[in-house]
């Protein structure tokens, strides 16, 4: 197998593409000026029988496309209406792309360094270059200490106020009626 059997998945904008070397995407916008190298992160990557998709491998994996050319989609256009309402509204957009040209799809043999971190040769260079001088300056008059008002205490937590037990109501014995056979009459 050749090396252009090669290939990962990147992502770009939220979306996925399958980059091989020599191959163009056509992705969102991307704040790069046009023949700068820009490094796309990739989230698959397969060479002959190798296939990484964990991400401590995947940073081994190096893509590097070319921007090409940024250009605008095809214009879109959005119509929308209700029959019999009078109701219409005619919309559009054409979405801002960037063509890029995969250059570069390889395996590293161990991860690339930090970004951030300097180069040797950048700090040796710093290291030769003279300090300079802090310029004499007067020092700074003191204020006064501006005194702030004592903290308030937080206010006693009253206990919460118990409320009454309700009160049993005794079962009383129903009383008798008293029997109407006693008419006085």
């Amino acid at each position: 197998m050749s090396d252009s059997d090669a290939y990962a998945i990147v992502e770009s904008g939220g979306k996925q593409y399958r980059a091989e070397q020599g191959t163009t995407l056509l992705v969102d916008r991307l704040p790069a000026d046009e023949g700068t190298k820009v490094n796309l992160r990739a989230v698959m990557f397969r060479d002959h029988d190798d296939v990484l998709v964990a991400g401590g491998d995947l940073e081994k994996v190096k893509v590097e496309a070319l921007v090409a050319a940024h250009e605008r989609g095809r214009k879109l256009r959005v119509f929308k209406y209700r029959a019999k309402k009078g109701y219409r509204r005619r919309a559009g957009h054409r979405s801002e792309l960037t063509r890029l040209e995969v250059t570069e799809v390889t395996k590293l043999s161990r991860k690339p360094a930090k970004a951030a971190a300097k180069k040797p040769a950048e700090a040796q260079s710093e290291a030769k270059q003279p300090a300079e001088k802090p310029a004499a300056t007067k020092p700074a008059e003191k204020k006064p200490a501006v005194s702030k008002p004592a903290a308030k205490k937080p206010a006693a937590t009253k206990p919460a106020a118990k409320k009454p037990a309700a009160k049993k109501s005794a079962s009383k014995p129903k009383a008798a009626k008293p029997a109407s056979d006693d008419k006085e009459g």
